[in-house]
């Protein structure tokens, strides 16, 4: 078969499964699960809402919910075709984390429509993962769910932040460049673009340069939203060939093959080429390496050196928020996950990464600035730096946190 044929037949029936986590083997078990025993929990829950959290799955559930209109190099393909990737999601987060999710896929598109859904789901759940979510729509809805009392995070945007951002701070340690000095060029003005760039502003990065499907976001253009207008350029750059003249970094969350080799070599010494479109790259990696060895190359792809995925953050980010009962995820949450993953990528590798990626050697450098996802130490290092931040600030409704034990009890 080929590739086509063997991910069709991998999908074949659903991804996920629901089954039961208590023992149902005798009519007792029922007269516990159901009727009569269902009903000693309600009254506790109905007595105190917080008791949901201790006699249901509220504790340990995320809803992955979609609209699908901007999912990942597919676009605006609608909510049931977008169900196989939020089951993926789901998957995802039980496998990683051992976190439980629901993927929803919902028939409404308007702001005030999904705003009203999640809402009206938020008591079943533990937390939200928002997903493929078109720009600029996805922003307001985000912000408006903020005070749920729940963990709610749109994960285009965040969780390409945050495994970006890990990924930059390695490359600049590795480039011997300070953050504050680099010039970046973002390709696509999109949620995870915007995003990026914020994140990178608030880690010190000055001279940021987005681009979309237009050209440069410079102030003559008329045609911005506000999300756009907040990174707007006042120089005289107008295309991305211009932009990327001297540049440090490249994040490209845009379109294939847009980089030529005119382009890559126009950039500063010791380039950053995080090329990160789906399934083609902005530039294949063996295509920069041929004009360029001085450059880091990261893709989102597992067949080269530095896959940045965001497998790396929304697992053990959602992880850390529900287990100290987080009420919501704050930036300095997601800068603690950030910075997590770029010092546990600093750390020797354990034989069983290696044998999973079926490499002798795995270490610091060029080719690895960031954790692999099978790397066992992901969700212990990550959840702790997340729940830890959340207790500090406050956000976190346990009464204490042992951060040595809570990180313990993850490996």
């Amino acid at each position: 078969m080929n590739f086509e044929e063997q991910a069709l037949q991998y999908h074949f029936g659903g991804k996920i499964a629901i089954q039961p986590s208590k023992v149902m083997d005798s009519s007792f078990d029922l007269s516990l699960a159901y009727s009569p025993g269902v009903a000693y929990p309600c009254l506790e829950i109905a007595k105190d809402e917080e008791q949901a959290f201790v006699y249901t799955n509220k504790a340990n559930l995320v809803a992955v919910i979609s609209d699908g209109s901007a999912v990942l190099s597919l676009g605006n393909i609608g909510a049931l075709a977008a169900k196989p990737v939020m089951e993926g999601k789901a998957c995802l987060f039980k496998k990683f984390a051992n976190v439980n999710a629901y993927d929803i896929e919902i028939n409404a598109h308007s702001v005030e429509e999904i705003v009203a859904f999640c809402k009206a789901i938020a008591p079943s759940v533990g937390g939200i993962n928002l997903e493929d979510i078109s720009a600029p729509k996805c922003f307001e809805i985000e912000a408006a769910l903020q005070d749920l009392g729940i963990p709610v995070m749109h994960d285009d945007q965040h969780g390409t932040a945050i495994i970006t951002t890990a990924a930059l701070l390695n490359a600049m340690e590795l480039n011997g460049k300070k953050i504050h000095n680099i010039k970046v060029v973002i390709s696509g003005a999109g949620a995870a673009g915007i995003a990026s760039a914020k994140m990178y502003k608030s880690l010190g990065v000055e001279n940021i340069i987005m681009v979309d499907s237009r050209g440069v976001i410079s102030q003559d253009r008329k045609d911005l939203n506000p999300y756009k207008l907040e990174f707007a350029n006042l120089g005289k750059e107008k295309t991305l060939k211009d932009a990327l003249k001297g540049a440090d970094v490249f994040l490209g969350l845009s379109a294939p093959q847009i980089l030529d080799d005119e382009m890559v070599v126009s950039m500063a010494k010791n380039p950053v080429i995080f090329a990160l479109a789906n399934p083609i790259p902005e530039v294949m990696p063996q295509d920069v390496m041929r004009v360029r060895q001085d450059a880091i190359i990261g893709t989102g792809r597992s067949d080269y050196a530095n896959q940045i995925n965001n497998i790396l953050g929304f697992p053990f980010i959602f992880r850390g928020a529900l287990d100290v009962r987080a009420t919501r995820i704050t930036e300095n949450m997601k800068m603690a996950a950030a910075r997590a993953l770029a010092d546990l990528a600093k750390l020797p590798v354990s034989e069983t990464v290696k044998k999973a990626y079926n490499l002798n050697d795995i270490h610091f450098g060029k080719e690895y600035v960031l954790p692999k996802p099978f790397d066992e130490r992901v969700k212990a290092v990550v959840s702790t730096a997340v729940a830890s931040a959340a207790f500090k600030e406050k956000v976190a409704k346990v009464d204490e946190f042992n951060e040595k034990a809570y990180y313990e009890s993850l490996l």
